[in-house]
């Protein structure tokens, strides 16, 4: 039940911050997607997830952006003599995004921003799920192969508030597209 009020607060906020940036979208620079994969680590666990991103550019130096990734790996893990298995199913978050020009082709990248991530933990055939909010942060380099397309790398450190959850690294390479 948690976890569906969280999804439901979860999509409601969502759907709230996409109408409200519907006017700062008519005013951006630039607005931007991404694709690509994200593998994360946390205490020994490597999973991965398909990660998508919609972001606009403010200013040349600042933008917003929202992510949004499925899980597409899970791994065994032992603690103390107990093997079990952890997927990341899902996970969104917001950011605020810093630019720095290096060339005309190369950007440097920071981000903040606050985020929800919903796991599944398997132990002796049962299953538990359950979800923990971060506070994120990261750098990142985006290349512009040519005015449209690009090729971004990111890292973030997700810091979860919950302490079922350990902290995570999570390196991301995905695909980048200026609409």
């Amino acid at each position: 039940m948690k976890t569906l009020m969280t999804a439901a607060a979860l999509t409601g906020s969502l759907a709230a911050l996409s109408v409200a940036a519907i006017p700062t979208l008519s005013q951006a620079q630039e607005v931007y997607g991404t694709l690509g994969y994200a593998g994360s680590r946390a205490e020994g666990a490597d999973t991965g997830a398909v990660q998508g991103r919609l972001g606009a550019k403010l200013t040349p130096h600042f933008g917003v952006e929202g992510e949004l990734s499925g899980g597409v790996k899970d791994d065994d893990i032992d603690r103390a003599g107990v093997r079990s298995n952890i997927e990341q199913t899902h996970q969104a978050a917001v950011y605020g995004v810093g630019f720095l020009p290096v060339t005309p082709n190369i950007d440097l990248i920071g981000r903040v921003g606050y985020g929800n991530s919903q796991f599944k933990q398997t132990v002796a055939g049962v299953e538990n799920k359950f979800d923990a909010d971060s506070v994120n942060y990261g750098v990142g380099a985006q290349y512009k192969v040519d005015d449209k397309n690009g090729v971004r790398v990111d890292y973030t450190r997700q810091q979860f508030r919950d302490n079922d959850a350990d902290d995570a690294n999570v390196l991301s390479v995905g695909y980048a597209r200026k609409f």
